[in-house]
């Protein structure tokens, strides 16, 4: 259940260059079912890079403190439990458990200044209050 929709997740400077963010979305399955799905966007000048926030080693999410993606020396992805380096362009692991492996990508783009998610049916908003009960 992909979509042409592109849902806006932050302003570009929201992110400073050769820094990255993780987001924790809820992703529409292609079964309806709603689920977490927590992403890293990397921002690299002007370019940005969207990739699922799990180690394909075992399954944990990258940063071991909230927003810490990077290695030292900031110049790739890094695991914070077994510490896997991954291209910033590509997401392939390049050193550690997972070497040859790679990150799952996510279409993000950017959009009138903002940083926008493509390809997926996120949970908005008024979608969650409605799910929940909630009035606005």
């Amino acid at each position: 259940m992909t979509t042409n929709i592109a849902y806006a997740i932050c302003s570009l400077n929201d992110i400073p260059s050769r820094r990255a963010m993780g987001f924790r979305l809820m992703i529409v399955g292609e079964d309806g079912t709603q689920r977490p799905w927590p992403i890293v966007v990397v921002r690299w000048g002007k370019q940005v890079f969207g990739y699922v926030n799990r180690c394909p080693h075992d399954g944990v999410n990258l940063d071991w403190e909230r927003n810490q993606f990077l290695d030292p020396n900031g110049l790739r992805l890094m695991c914070g439990k077994h510490g896997a380096l991954f291209e910033l362009g590509t997401g392939a692991c390049v050193e550690g458990p997972c070497k040859g492996d790679q990150l799952t990508a996510v279409a993000v783009s950017v959009v009138d200044d903002d940083i926008c998610v493509t390809g997926v049916t996120l949970v908005e908003d008024e979608d969650e209050a409605a799910a929940s009960g909630e009035e606005e």
